[in-house]
């Protein structure tokens, strides 16, 4: 079936099951034991998960008609309940559009003789790539009008073009439906010709030789979604003739694709949670094989750049936060490699960027980010990036040109909107390139933001950032909205979000709980947060919250939580525990059954979590996981009230997770709360693919926020 006939499917279905949205859908119950370890676990509602070829095929068959039915029953729900916040959504969506400056243009980077960067237009939803030579006088060229590929899509999703070194061709990927299998395509830019070339199923990215002739890019593999293969493309050849350079045989790897910063290498990483393993290739010769840099170990983690004739690498062996390598660039083996940077035991390395002069390190300490530069020549002289902000967050921008002296960074705190400076690596002055602009009367001082501490059960110390209008009132009255993530050692970043002004400007206050399971404060933030000690990132949400409550930020009534995908998951697992904390929830996209996902490798992506959640054919990790899967501890109790969003198409949470928490919440709670679920039937693990349209599912979820106080 293809996408198109499932959404006309739902319109139709649409026309008769909206007279009874009034009432809560009720799920059908099919009963299916799962027996594991000694253990029965009866899931009512297997029979909602459809493969792709079910979702996929010419005609539904009778499974898919009657998910596609219960799918539409919940959304013809929401609609009907949520009517009377229709002019409350357009009026969050009119804030949120209104506060984005229509026309805006990205900063141009410098990148092999041609400065780069894209462009939105008045009412448009995506971005108008253009470039121009790096000379007085020349004028811009456009590249690739992502507007034009989305014409008559419901979803549209690139990448940014891929440039060859002579600059003379253009490679973009598109996905349009969301399962993140992009199809590539070829311009030639000097008619301006698409190639007829094309190449299906593929992760997006494309890397060129220094030949300008011949691509590399990473095969998908349809049913698991994983990065699987290094193909080799000719320009001009049959695609199905392209060459297998590579194929990674381990399923829990996934592949990545790459060049250095001298342009000299083609870099595959095939990594996973523990460990990884670095190929490089010449570009200079690339029908040659591509070449193991250091051969892959349990639990050794790292990565390389490429500068002169020498490779950098940031690797964790003995370094739990991870130390800088390097060695020459025919001597790659780890055996060879001498320190630059030492493991600290309270600094975490999180990136580097290399220049001819100059090596710009990214680390996080105490929480916040901080930059440093260190000379390449001479006497290695050091320069720190300093920033003002108590909470903020730094990054490094587009650095394509390493013969320049100039260090392009992002800077965001909490009230600052997202800027982009240029910090001249030899003066050390700072440059501030642009800060974007948030029109409707926005003004930085009316707000301010602090770093809170909370205290763990365990007595560990949880880093909170919080923004509120000046004036908030901290006596147990606020309304504050708690977000996490918590996962893939993944940071919060405490950065600027012009939507958040619509809940700030309404009397609110906005949280991030920097929990375990993050690196806000180094990689052993991120180990006590993951496999055996998953539970403290819930434990910590639920402590940052009663911290909030206890020192009057909030209340029990007026404290409402979020999160998406593994912060979806927190959210499940934090109102099992704790629900009487909270007044309302909004679960993006919740990874919320967890233990029959991970036992089956089938699915996408399960066969590299195993090392971030546990493998569950383990008795210790089913244990573990069992104890805390939202799906399987639903309880017969009083919840939040609840909002959760699924995507159709979604390749990383599968749709009928959530579809099946809700219909097991609504069959077992106790409460008469709200319990909503959108489905969007158009898109995939990110949402809808649209500037704008994003801007809507926003202001659904802060209507049924502010519908419930």
């Amino acid at each position: 079936m293809k996408k198109s006939i499932i959404i006309t499917m739902l319109a139709a279905v649409c026309l008769c099951g909206c007279r009874q949205a009034a009432e809560p859908p009720v799920a059908k119950v099919i009963p299916h034991t799962f027996s594991e370890w000694g253990n029965n676990r009866v899931d009512n509602y297997k029979w909602i998960r459809l493969s792709d070829e079910q979702k996929t095929a010419a005609e539904p068959d009778a499974q898919t008609r009657d998910v596609l039915d219960y799918l539409n029953a919940e959304n013809a729900y929401r609609d009907a309940q949520m009517a009377h916040t229709a002019a409350l959504q357009n009026e969050l969506f009119n804030e949120m559009k209104g506060r984005v400056e229509q026309n805006e243009s990205s900063v141009p980077y410098l990148s092999n003789g041609y400065l780069y960067w894209h462009e939105y237009g008045e009412g448009k939803e995506y971005p108008v790539y253009y470039r121009r030579k790096n000379t007085d006088g020349a004028s811009a060229e456009l590249l690739l009008d992502v507007n034009k590929l989305a014409e008559g899509q419901a979803y549209c999703q690139t990448g940014r073009p891929a440039i060859s070194p002579d600059n003379g061709y253009m490679a973009y990927a598109v996905d349009y439906v969301g399962r993140r299998r992009y199809t590539i395509h070829i311009t030639d830019l000097s008619t301006g010709t698409l190639l007829s070339e094309h190449i299906p199923n593929t992760a997006g990215s494309v890397v060129w030789a220094n030949d300008s002739k011949t691509v590399f890019y990473l095969g998908k593999d349809t049913v698991k979604l994983r990065n699987y293969g290094v193909f080799r493309h000719k320009l001009g050849s049959d695609t199905s003739a392209d060459a297998l350079c590579y194929e990674e045989k381990d399923e829990t790897f996934n592949l990545q694709l790459g060049k250095t910063q001298s342009r000299k290498y083609i870099v595959v990483t095939a990594s996973h949670t523990l460990a990884n393993e670095t190929l490089i290739l010449d570009a200079d010769r690339p029908d040659k094989p591509f070449a193991t840099f250091t051969p892959r170990s349990h639990n050794h983690l790292y990565t390389v750049n490429h500068i002169g004739n020498t490779f950098y690498i940031r690797s964790n062996r003995d370094a739990l936060n991870f130390k800088l390598m390097k060695t020459a660039d025919r001597a790659t083996d780890e055996s060879n490699w001498t320190e630059v940077i030492p493991h600290r035991d309270d600094v975490l390395l999180n990136a580097f960027v290399l220049f001819n002069n100059f090596l710009a390190v990214s680390e996080q300490k105490d929480g916040l980010p901080r930059i440093r530069i260190i000379s390449l020549t001479g006497n290695g002289a050091e320069r720190e990036v300093s920033f003002d902000d108590e909470v903020y967050t730094a990054s490094f921008a587009q650095n394509e040109a390493p013969e320049l002296n100039e260090l392009r960074y992002n800077y965001s705190s909490l009230t600052t909107p997202a800027s982009v400076y240029a910090f001249d690596m030899q003066t050390g002055e700072t440059g501030l390139l642009k800060e974007t602009a948030v029109l409707g009367g926005f003004d930085k001082r009316n707000y301010e933001s602090r770093r809170l501490w909370a205290t763990a059960g365990d007595g560990t110390k949880v880093p909170i950032s919080i923004v509120y209008k000046k004036g908030f009132r901290q006596d147990g009255s606020g309304k504050l909205l708690l977000y996490a993530y918590g996962a893939y050692g993944t940071s919060s970043a405490p950065s600027f979000d012009s939507e958040i002004l619509s809940l700030l400007d309404r009397g609110f206050a906005y949280a991030i709980a920097h929990t375990r399971g993050g690196s806000e404060l180094g990689r052993r933030w991120y180990e006590d947060g993951k496999l055996l000690r998953k539970k403290n990132t819930f434990t910590d949400f639920n402590d940052c919250a009663r911290y909030l409550i206890e020192t009057k930020y909030t209340s029990p009534a007026t404290l409402y939580a979020t999160g998406r995908s593994a912060g979806g998951l927190l959210m499940g697992a934090v109102v099992n525990m704790a629900p009487e904390l909270y007044k309302a929830v909004v679960a993006g996209v919740p990874f919320v059954d967890i233990v029959t996902s991970m036992l089956d490798e089938t699915i996408p992506l399960t066969t590299f979590e195993w090392d971030e959640w546990g493998n569950p054919a383990k008795k210790e990790y089913y244990d573990c996981m069992l104890s805390y899967s939202p799906y399987d501890q639903v309880k017969a109790q009083n919840y939040p009230h609840l909002f959760v969003t699924v995507s159709f198409w979604d390749s990383q949470v599968q749709y009928w997770e959530p579809a099946k928490w809700v219909a097991k919440l609504r069959a077992t709670k106790t409460d008469r709360n709200k319990l909503y679920l959108y489905c969007n039937m158009n898109a995939g693990h990110g949402g809808a693919s649209g500037r704008f349209e994003q801007m809507k599912t926003s202001a659904m979820e802060y209507a049924f926020i502010l519908s419930t106080e």
